[in-house]
This record gives C-alpha cells, structure tokens and sequence, in this order.
C-alpha cells in the first residue's frame, strides 16, 4: 500500500527498447484535483512515460498505485472502468460521422448491447443514454453548438475541443492530455487554459505539452524529463530556474 493517497503514483519505473533505457527509475505523482505537466526536450521519454500510465508501454520494473492502492500497470481495455481517459496528439475524430457520434463513441463502454453499434444507435436505450452524456460532455468544453456538424467540416481549435469532449464523456478522475495546445494560435491557447483549470475543480489532469506558457499557467507542478530520467520536479518557477533544466533545454552553455 501507498504511503500516500495520489490520485495516481508510480514508483521505480524503467523501460527499455532493445539495448535502449528509455526510462530510469522515475517517480511520479498526481494529486486529486491537480494540474501536472510533464514537460522535457524530444526524446526525454515523456511519450514513453505517458504510455505506460495508459497501458500502451508495459514497463520492466516499477509499480502503480490509483489512489493509494497498489496494482498492476493498467491495460487499455482497463482504463476507463480505473476512471482514466486521455487524448491523442492527432486528434483521431472519424471524419464521416457527426461531433455528436464521434463523442458518444467515447461512451461506448456504457452500451450493453455492444460497442460502436450501440453508441451509433442501434439499441434506443442504449443510445439516449449515451447520447445525452455525450451532449453534456460538449456542453462542457463550449462545443455544443456543434454537435450535428461533420467532423470533417471544423477547424483544427474545435475538432480539439472534441477530442476532449469524447475523452470527458467517461467522466474519468484522471484525464491526461497529450499536446492539447499543440497547432492552437494565442487566442485558442488562452481558452485551453482556462478549460484545463476548469476541469480540474472535477478531475486531476496531467498534461505532455511543450507550450511552456500553457505549463505555466495552468501547472501547480512539474516534473523535467530528460534522457528517460525526472531531472527536477516542484512548481512552475523553481523548474524554470533549475540550472539542470535549464541545460537540458539550452545546452550547458548556456
């Protein structure tokens, strides 16, 4: 058991690809309620790190706590029954279907007549269910509106928004999101801040973003990553002044 009672904690994490360490012995926490970014030069492991808290990366040693309770590293048929959802850096909206059944398909593990088939509709019960958390799950990040649009038709901003949508209509305690202001311009950035402080007044939220003034703004703390090892951890300024963090993103030189 968990001296502690993290929404989220692991210990002693370490991977390797072939003969490369990918990961050394990190240790990472998120509390309820709180806002942490993983942030770190390309190739520092964030993504390798991200993956394994949700089941695409199976670590070779370390151990994972939800809540305090010790289990084994999540798969990903597991993570919305664990109460974790996340989002992918392309945002992966099926262009052909609606924003509305795009989202209910993140609802599907609440059909009991099937999966996609019941989340699009084929079961009426199933469907109103799923439907109406969807629609809620917009209403969420302001994208209501465009609910009957093609999700081929939107701007980059909003299929973002979308994807979070779909990731919400779970209702998880843990969200993480990965690049959520990537492609967005100043004024769209502005509003995904305001949205992740928002959502954490109901969730924890973990972030791999490289917007240094979206981490900023948003983070209550930091963990550096670099060469698959946590460099420094705290919050946002006293990263920002670490002289390891510092050189890992300009160069010793510097």
């Amino acid at each position: 058991m968990s001296t502690n009672t993290a929404a989220l904690q692991v210990q002693g994490v370490s991977i390797s690809f072939g003969g490369l360490r990918a990961l050394n012995d990190v240790n990472f926490e998120i509390g309820a309620n709180e806002v942490v970014g993983l942030i770190g030069p390309n190739g520092a492991g964030k993504t390798t790190l991200f993956n394994a808290l949700c089941g695409l990366v199976t670590p070779d040693e370390g151990t994972f706590y939800l809540s305090g309770e010790m289990r084994a590293f999540p798969r990903t048929d597991e993570l919305v029954d664990l109460g974790i959802a996340r989002t992918l850096q392309g945002v992966g909206l099926f262009g052909d279907l609606t924003v509305l059944e795009n989202v209910m398909i993140g609802a599907q593990h609440l059909a009991q007549t099937g999966l996609i088939s019941a989340a699009l509709g084929r079961n009426t019960k199933d469907e109103k269910r799923i439907r109406d958390r969807a629609l809620i799950a917009l209403e969420r990040v302001y994208a209501a509106d465009l609910a009957n649009r093609r999700a081929d038709t939107l701007s980059y901003p909003d299929t973002k928004r979308v994807a979070i949508a779909r990731a919400l209509v779970s209702e998880p305690r843990i969200l993480m999101l990965d690049e959520p202001a990537g492609g967005l311009g100043a004024q769209d950035i502005e509003w995904m801040n305001l949205l992740i402080r928002n959502l954490s007044a109901q969730m924890s939220v973990l972030l791999v973003e490289h917007h240094m003034d979206v981490v900023m703004e948003v983070c209550s703390k930091l963990y550096v990553l670099n060469f698959g090892e946590i460099i420094a951890s705290g919050d946002a300024e006293s990263v920002r002044r670490n002289p390891a963090v510092i050189a890992a993103y300009l160069g010793t030189g510097h």
